[in-house]
């Protein structure tokens, strides 16, 4: 059996064990987001730190959570769920940065994502290609709610999610190079509707759906590509929202096991 199969081992790629993170784990893709991140919580005890994976476990008003970065892109993204998955997780963020594509979002935004376009190779290599991205609602309504009680302007919709930062994004490559298609792509997209690209939510969202896991992602908006504006911009909007997202999660779960039911609906109090 391989290292990362085994679950009283410390997983091969994130190099963290069952009593290191929480049931709730927030995936950001830089390993400098961790203490962007984890400033927001009461406490905080970096558990790894291995390649592009660093992992960090504490709690934010009372609840446990964790956070794990993953790298760029769905490759190393997948890999992180699959190994938080094998030591406890079932509750996953994503929490990065993306480019808008609809005129209204202005750069320091959110972008909660609701669904995925599957662009990129790795979920195609665990499911077939027509199977959906979704998020869970749960984790839409938390990181909703937490926008709101925030104060913060969000925006709630599809997400596109790339193998590439440049051709798979629209963007020339070396010396001008355009990809077949890559004129066109932006504008089809923004013609079906969705607001933004990244390049990790879809695999996320996939591998949590076939294994059962809840799964969403919130990304601040550094750029738009409609109006050509740029600055890095919004990233302690989106831990901060994730972080409380994960104290609403907890609310919901506990509000569920008080009703005796096994899906939140608005029904149900979080006060």
């Amino acid at each position: 059996m391989p290292p990362s199969e085994d679950p009283d081992d410390r997983q091969y790629h994130v190099a963290v064990g069952p009593d290191d993170v929480a049931d709730a784990v927030l995936l950001p893709g830089n390993p400098e987001r961790v203490d962007a991140i984890t400033r927001f919580w009461d406490e905080a005890d970096e558990r790894a730190y291995h390649r592009e994976y660093r992992t960090a476990t504490g709690t934010y008003d009372g609840v446990p959570v964790s956070v794990t970065s993953t790298g760029i892109g769905s490759p190393s993204a997948a890999i992180a769920v699959e190994e938080l998955a094998r030591v406890g997780a079932d509750t996953l963020v994503r929490v990065g940065s993306c480019g808008a594509i609809q005129p209204g979002m202005e750069v320091g935004d959110l972008a909660i994502t609701t669904g995925a376009v599957r662009q990129e190779g790795t979920s195609e290599e665990y499911v077939r290609e027509d199977y959906p991205a979704v998020a869970d609602y749960e984790v839409v309504s938390a990181l909703v709610a937490a926008a709101e009680r925030l104060d913060y302007d969000y925006h709630v919709g599809l997400t596109m999610s790339a193998d590439s930062f440049y051709a798979g994004q629209g963007r020339p490559g070396f010396e001008g190079y355009e990809a077949p298609g890559s004129d066109e792509l932006i504008e089809a997209l923004q013609a079906a509707n969705v607001n933004n690209i990244e390049m990790e939510a879809s695999a996320i969202l996939t591998l949590a759906n076939v294994y059962g896991l809840r799964a969403g992602a919130v990304c601040a908006v550094y750029a738009n590509r409609v109006t050509g504006e740029f600055r890095t911009e919004g990233d302690e909007r989106a831990a901060e929202t994730a972080s409380l997202a994960v104290g609403l999660l907890a609310a919901m779960d506990e509000a569920k096991a008080e009703a005796g039911v096994d899906r939140w609906h608005p029904g149900l109090s979080l006060e």
